[in-house]
């Protein structure tokens, strides 16, 4: 037992049609106490509602939900001790900033003095100090985030649940406050239960991640596991900007990609199979060795060029950090495969 977060078996039908489709088809997960797990996956695929019935605002079909060794299948919000941040943050306009992270201590009948000290502590958390007496609308918007998390915190819950919670901001903050919530995460010892549609933001906050397909989990494990090691064509192409090409493993166990040669990582059984490359796993060879390739496009984005090549094996998108030597529009080149960011995946049968 984790004495976090259990799902065993649970599903989630919306309506009482018994022939309606299944949002959440019998999935089972653990959320260690004191660890990040993300909720991973494309729009529709299960996650807001799986996080939903974490909160107890859903109530499963089928299955069962236990919370720090405790049966909560049937209980509501209110009876489990569970706070949620949502996308939108949810501020009170009317109150200012310390009203605002003591209201859900009020509701529980904290006296309001031990409530305010508690809200002006919670707010020290996160980094906001002298912010006591402002309304939502003199703060930026990451400032807004920072009062949502401290009312979340306030509340001392045994489970901490974030729905998008960064969606809203921009490139920057979004980065600088995914750091804050994992340094939070690990100086606080929280259980956290993160939705989120982003797989950096996943990769960068998660002690485990979930990924959700169409109502299932796809695969679950650590962020490393994930990216390195997909163990299906969804989770290959979903995970850091993979693109697909068709290889074929030999018994010896290399595999081919065209007239590319590479060696898997784990072995693979001999026949086809789905090669996985990010953009950044392949090397470009101004000597044309390797697979032949035509520069079609090209992109300058400060830090990186992207180029789209066209191959044999079809449109390849690459990404180099090489800033000197820029290709110009039709360059002849070879490209060949680095040691990361390559992954075998089995071809399902059909």
């Amino acid at each position: 037992m984790s004495n976090g977060i259990e799902f065993h078996n649970v599903t989630k039908r919306y309506g009482s049609d018994a022939s309606a489709p299944l949002a959440v088809k019998g999935i089972s997960f653990e959320v260690r106490k004191g660890s990040l797990t993300t909720i991973l996956g494309p729009s529709g695929c299960g996650k807001t509602t799986t996080l939903r019935m974490i909160a107890g605002l859903e109530s499963p079909t089928s299955g069962q939900i236990i919370m720090g060794g405790k049966d909560v299948t049937t209980l509501g919000p209110a009876q489990r001790n569970v706070s949620m941040m949502f996308q939108s943050y949810a501020l009170f306009p009317h109150m200012n900033v310390v009203e605002n992270v003591m209201y859900g201590l009020k509701m529980s009948g904290v006296a309001k003095v031990e409530a305010r000290a508690r809200a002006v502590e919670a707010l020290k958390n996160v980094g906001l100090v002298d912010y006591d007496e402002r309304l939502p609308s003199e703060l930026s918007g990451g400032q807004q985030q920072r009062v949502a998390l401290a009312r979340a915190l306030v509340l001392e819950p045994e489970v901490l649940l974030f729905d998008e919670p960064l969606s809203n901001l921009d490139a920057r903050l979004r980065r600088e406050m995914r750091e804050e919530i994992r340094a939070l995460q690990q100086r606080l010892s929280l259980t956290v239960a993160y939705v989120t549609h982003d797989q950096s933001e996943a990769l960068a906050v998660s002690d485990q991640i979930i990924v959700m397909d169409h109502g299932v989990i796809a695969q679950c494990g650590t962020p490393q596991d994930l990216y390195e090691y997909p163990k299906s064509e969804f989770v290959a192409g979903f995970m850091g900007e993979a693109m697909l090409f068709p290889g074929v493993a030999s018994g010896d166990g290399s595999v081919a990609l065209g007239p590319l040669t590479l060696k898997p990582q784990r072995p693979v059984a001999a026949g086809p199979v789905k090669v996985a490359v990010r953009p950044e796993a392949w090397l470009i060879h101004r000597d044309g060795s390797g697979l032949k390739a035509r520069l079609a496009k090209l992109a300058y984005l400060g830090s990186i060029h992207e180029y789209t090549f066209e191959t044999v094996l079809g449109s390849i998108f690459v990404v180099s950090p090489d800033l000197t030597n820029v290709l110009q529009l039709g360059a002849d080149v070879g490209l060949s495969l680095a040691d990361h960011g390559v992954s075998v995946v089995q071809v399902n049968p059909a």
